[in-house]
């Protein structure tokens, strides 16, 4: 028995000194955590809007057990400059465009959540599925990390022979659509207002915007849905739904009688347009799997409380979502779609 009990305190003895000796865990300490913004605003107003995520950051990664001992927020000189940082591990996160994300997604940076806002009541890819006559309203209870660009036909004999065959279930030809007048944004890099259109025309057509024979008339979304009003294009494109902004105009500016959910049906649903991103550096030293989940579970939160609510607002963020980069497939067809691939 007494042994027994010297070999019990020998090993508690031995036990404790290796416990002493071993190394202390190292401690999840951030001396400056690097936060960029792109220029889609005035970078004054930016700044200003987003300096409460400076503290909502350091308490929310705390509670994941990261020190942070300070953030520091700046506005890119323009899009890709956001990029390149990530990708030369000069910042640690960045809110960028779904394009702006996938030019860099092979260079280091890493998709950790899409932006949400309120979704609609209509989400079909069916287009005469949109077509009941009835308002398009906003769902802000159901958060997506999607917009849809939807082709709309106008009041013109054109567009309404084409939301006819639509409406009935017929499948478009390519005669179709080439015998009508098109109104498309003036920027070819517009998501909803070209580059996703002429993705619907390639899928459906095998045709881009470029090989339709009539001439193609560019400007802004107000212009687009005035055109349609007046006749001057039987086809226009744009974000869905873009006849909630124009409801009024349609009657009150445009000269019309019927309402705009009657005479400006939708004839095509393109796939889903990702929203914006927050993306993180893989390349920087600090950034671990661990401190990727805390990072996105710290904005998952903040953007639950009414400050943090309010720091993102000037992106018309209103939550986050997880995402994989596979959800950003979209975007690269599109970037192909620009640079002629």
């Amino acid at each position: 028995m007494k042994t027994l009990f010297k070999l019990l305190i020998v090993s508690l003895v031995f036990f404790g000194v290796l416990t002493a000796c071993a190394p202390a865990t190292e401690e999840k300490v951030i001396d400056e955590l690097v936060v960029l913004f792109v220029p889609s605003r005035d970078p004054g107003q930016i700044l200003g809007a987003t300096a409460p995520l400076r503290q909502l950051l350091i308490d929310e990664l705390a509670k994941a057990g990261f020190t942070v001992n300070f953030v520091r927020i700046e506005v890119s000189t323009d899009y890709n400059a956001a990029g390149e940082a990530l990708a030369a591990g000069t910042a640690h996160i960045g809110f960028l465009p779904g394009g702006t994300y996938v030019a860099y997604s092979e260079e280091g940076a890493e998709v950790v959540l899409a932006a949400t806002r309120a979704g609609l009541n209509k989400d079909s890819e069916v287009a005469k599925d949109w077509n009941d006559g009835q308002p398009t309203l906003g769902d802000s209870e159901n958060q997506v990390t999607y917009y849809r660009s939807l082709i709309y036909a106008g009041p013109s004999e054109v567009g309404k022979a084409i939301a006819a065959k639509v409406n009935a279930g017929t499948a478009l030809t390519w005669d179709d659509v080439n015998a009508a007048k098109w109104c498309v944004s003036s920027s070819p890099t517009s998501s909803a207002g070209y580059v996703y259109p002429t993705m619907w025309l390639m899928e459906n057509f095998d045709k881009k915007i470029t090989d339709l024979t009539q001439p193609v008339i560019p400007g802004s979304y107000s212009v687009i849905a005035q055109n349609l009003a007046t006749g001057q294009c039987d086809v226009g494109v744009g974000y869905a739904d873009i006849r909630r902004d124009y409801e009024v105009n349609w009657t009150r500016d445009w000269g019309r009688t019927d309402a705009i959910w009657t005479e400006m049906p939708v004839i095509g649903v393109t796939e889903g347009i990702f929203n914006d991103t927050i993306a993180v550096s893989n390349n920087h030293p600090d950034m671990t799997d661990e401190l990727k989940k805390a990072i996105a579970n710290a904005f998952i939160a903040l953007a639950q409380t009414e400050l943090g609510r309010s720091a993102i607002s000037i992106y018309n963020h209103e939550g986050y979502q997880v995402v994989t980069d596979a959800d950003y497939d979209g975007a690269r067809k599109a970037r192909d779609i620009v640079s002629g691939n």
